[in-house]
């Protein structure tokens, strides 16, 4: 089945499980993320595995549900409880698969978060960076093969990756809230294994603030349907200093679980200004 029918039922399916519940704002929840959906309303929970066409994620800290739900605001959200590497094996369309099935179910603003690490030399483990920008270090993109037009161009521009309108919201919120959050450049990579200290430093040079392996795709993906985007990163390690330090998925998921008390308000009062 191609691609753009494979949405399709998807989205189908979707809109009958949920009767027709319609999304305004779509949520990817990253690594140690998940207790987001605490602060959400659920409605209706779809696991991955009875979604036709959806993979299903692999990773620990990733629940692999849909969560359909309301703000306090009563906005309606859709969230990703886990998402899907390249890592894993998936094809990138595979990856951003349900990026583009969130649109055909009513979704107009995607928000991303993540764990990622930090290249920052003014960056320590628990900061909470606003993405600004991105760095594609994956050697892949999701629109690799022939354009289908009815999703999106075929050079779609990547002038503003991430929406600046509500970067700035973002910025006003945190303010509001005293929550000292940092701005900068995430750089998406393939992994799993984590950087070498020269990796680091090479990421630094070229301008990125944060690594991570994920994200990038779905924000490229975002991008071609024409989406408005928000991104977070939580720093949940440090790399490329003069000490090279080891780092565990485990200790990435216990620094972000730190950090999650100052994200969850933050993220939820950015969500109901949106």
């Amino acid at each position: 089945m191609e691609y753009y029918a494979r949405i399709q039922e998807t989205a189908d399916y979707i809109r009958r499980v949920t009767q027709d519940f319609k999304p305004e704002i779509g949520i990817v929840l990253g690594s140690g993320l998940g207790s987001l959906a605490d602060e959400l309303k659920v409605i209706y929970t779809v696991y991955y595995k009875d979604i036709p066409n959806f993979p299903v994620s692999t990773v620990a800290g990733h629940k692999g549900c849909l969560l359909f739900a309301e703000l306090s605001s009563g906005k309606r959200v859709v969230a990703m409880q886990g998402r899907f590497h390249f890592y894993e094996g998936y094809a990138m369309k595979e990856v951003v698969f349900p990026i583009y099935v969130m649109k055909y179910i009513g979704v107009r603003t995607l928000f991303v978060s993540n764990a990622a690490g930090g290249m920052n030399p003014a960056f320590k483990v628990g900061d909470i960076m606003l993405i600004r920008d991105q760095i594609n270090l994956m050697a892949h993109t999701p629109l690799l093969g022939p354009n289908d037009d009815r999703l999106g161009p075929r050079f779609p521009s990547m002038h503003e990756p991430y929406t600046l309108s509500l970067l700035r919201l973002a910025q006003d919120v945190a303010k509001r809230r005293g929550v000292d959050v940092k701005t900068g450049v995430y750089a998406g990579v393939t992994g799993p294994s984590f950087e070498t200290p020269a990796e680091y430093r090479y990421m630094r040079v070229i301008g990125a603030d944060a690594v991570g392996m994920s994200t990038v795709p779905e924000i490229i993906a975002a991008k071609h349907m024409g989406l408005d985007t928000m991104g977070v990163s939580v720093i949940s390690d440090l790399g490329g200093g003069e000490v090279a330090v080891e780092v565990s998925h485990e200790e990435v998921l216990a620094a972000v679980e730190k950090a999650v008390p100052v994200l969850v308000g933050l993220v939820k009062e950015i969500l109901e200004s949106l």
